[in-house]
């Protein structure tokens, strides 16, 4: 069998231009879209939507990772993602990634058409994914989490010891680092100042050597901000900005819900930052 494709084959932009990920959540629960692609017809059509307003990746749940969610057993979280993955996969020109931090998810995802790992955990809850990723040459989004929230944290030096571990689980698994993807994790385990700070420190994540992706989408964070009660919905100008910054500082890949606003941004900061890829 041929190799299989790594992670400059399955996004050849990476490190060219801003690449967006489009968010699709099968799920009942999730913060923002929870219960608006359940429907199998419905999350084929905001696929389609999604890569034809430019999405480079489709991002897949099925298990909703919002503050204060309720797990679902694997067997749910694969009833909800399998059949969108094996309707959409042969039809879309980029790349599926599986949203979980499961093993066993991770491994009929990949066999349905799926192509990249993305977990929420860095590999760290079930390091079983991992193997599962190598035995596929599925490459691996590695996001840094935490299990309680610590205000006296240097959250980045966490964030650095969190990678570490993740790196050598991916490494003893057989995973190549040029196929390894880091998240600093925005919105996850820490403290509403040291979200802002793991933006605002995102070149000392950068300095590791890996693609970096940040996902402030929509996020509680945001919503901090204004001067008003908002929605997830309502919290489109805020998501723009925190990427904006984000791929200013050095993100590579953006996760995003609303896809072609946030694709027009890119284009600007990748003019003014990137002028010999245009």
């Amino acid at each position: 069998m041929p190799p299989s494709p790594g992670l400059s084959d399955l996004l050849p932009g990476l490190g060219s231009r801003t690449l967006v990920m489009g968010i699709l959540n099968v799920t009942p629960d999730s913060f923002s879209d929870g219960g608006l692609f359940t429907g199998e017809a419905e999350a084929v059509a905001q696929a389609e939507r999604l890569v034809a307003e430019g999405a480079a990746i489709l991002d897949i749940g099925g298990e909703s990772t919002r503050p204060g969610h309720v797990p679902v057993p694997a067997e749910e979280e694969q009833a909800r993602v399998l059949p969108v993955i094996r309707a959409v996969a042969p039809r879309m020109t980029v790349p599926i990634s599986i949203d979980t931090y499961k093993a066993s998810t991770a491994r009929v995802a990949l066999e349905a058409g799926a192509r990249i790992v993305n977990d929420v955990w860095g590999l760290q809850r079930e390091p079983d994914i991992a193997t599962v990723a190598a035995a596929h040459g599925a490459p691996v989004v590695i996001m840094h989490n935490r299990e309680t929230i610590d205000a006296d944290l240097d959250i980045v030096a966490d964030m650095r010891a969190f990678f570490e571990r993740s790196l050598d689980i991916a490494r003893r698994a057989g995973i190549p680092d040029r196929d390894i993807v880091l998240d600093p994790g925005v919105g996850f385990g820490k403290t509403w100042s040291q979200h802002l700070e793991a933006l605002r420190r995102l070149p000392e994540i950068q300095a590791l050597g890996f693609p970096v992706l940040v996902g402030v989408s929509r996020k509680s964070l945001l919503g901090r901000l204004h001067d008003r009660e908002t929605r997830p919905a309502d919290r489109l100008y805020g998501s723009l900005a925190a990427h904006t910054l984000a791929a200013t500082l050095g993100a590579n890949i953006v996760r995003v819900h609303d896809v072609a606003a946030h694709i027009d941004a890119m284009r600007v900061v990748d003019a003014v930052m990137r002028p010999e890829a245009q």
